[in-house]
């Protein structure tokens, strides 16, 4: 068996293969990438006008009671604010004292009785006995229930903070001798110092009744261990609350 033709002579040749695109040395300019620049820009010129809003919101949606919170807030913003700016809109003084008077009541109350129970398990109040003597009461909620950590720092923030203003404008009307007004900033003083006072001595004695029930019995430790123990933990505490 013999063959006319040599055997490479009769396979067909390939296809040539497609030119690839953007290859390095081929003619096809067209389909090359345009260059990519990249330029700085400023991300606070671009933030959205409602960055400010948003991060009040998502403070409000961490906050297991918001509402408490916002009025919490909203008396003491309110109460301070009418304060500064009741001159800009009448000059009638019985007014504003009342406004304000009114708006401090409520901040007053509304901390006291609302706000400190709901955001941060805390209560007082006066009591006076049989034999006329009076005495402070604190209430705190149960230690396994701890309090939110978003309401707990808004909380004691604001219960601290709005003293030191009133105690600026307390300055501020001494200097300017505006002595018409001064009795209002008292009155804002003494019902903010009043509740520092009250739920300080609150959060210090629930520390304690805890460090004393966890000492005593939380842990089934009874005896001179319990005793000594108990001693232990309510110095460390009481170190760390002075």
């Amino acid at each position: 068996m013999s063959f006319q033709q040599p055997l490479y002579q009769t396979i067909e040749p390939d296809e040539p293969p497609a030119p690839l695109r953007g290859a390095i040395g081929s003619g096809n300019t067209q389909s090359a990438r345009n260059p990519i620049v990249l330029t700085p820009t400023n991300a606070a010129a671009q933030a959205s006008p409602s960055g400010l809003e948003s991060g009040i919101g998502a403070v409000f949606k961490q906050s297991s009671h918001p509402l408490a919170l916002f009025c919490l807030y909203l008396f003491r913003i309110a109460a301070i604010s009418v304060y500064i700016l009741c001159g800009l809109f009448t000059d009638n003084y019985v007014l504003s004292t009342v406004l304000v008077v009114v708006l401090l009541a409520m901040d007053f109350w509304n901390c006291r009785n609302v706000a400190g129970r709901t955001l941060v398990g805390l209560r007082y109040w006066n009591q006076v006995d049989e034999d006329g003597e009076s005495y402070w009461v604190f209430e705190s909620r149960d230690p396994s229930r701890p309090a939110n950590p978003v309401d707990s720092r808004l909380f004691w923030i604001a219960l601290y903070t709005f003293p030191v203003l009133w105690g600026l404008l307390f300055i501020v009307s001494i200097f300017r001798f505006n002595l018409s007004f001064l009795p209002i900033v008292g009155l804002a003083i003494v019902f903010n110092v009043t509740n520092v006072i009250g739920f300080t001595y609150a959060d210090r004695d629930a520390k304690q009744r805890w460090a004393s029930s966890v000492a005593g019995g939380g842990w089934g430790i009874a005896g001179v261990g319990g005793q000594i123990l108990g001693g232990m933990v309510s110095s460390g505490i009481g170190r760390l609350i002075r």
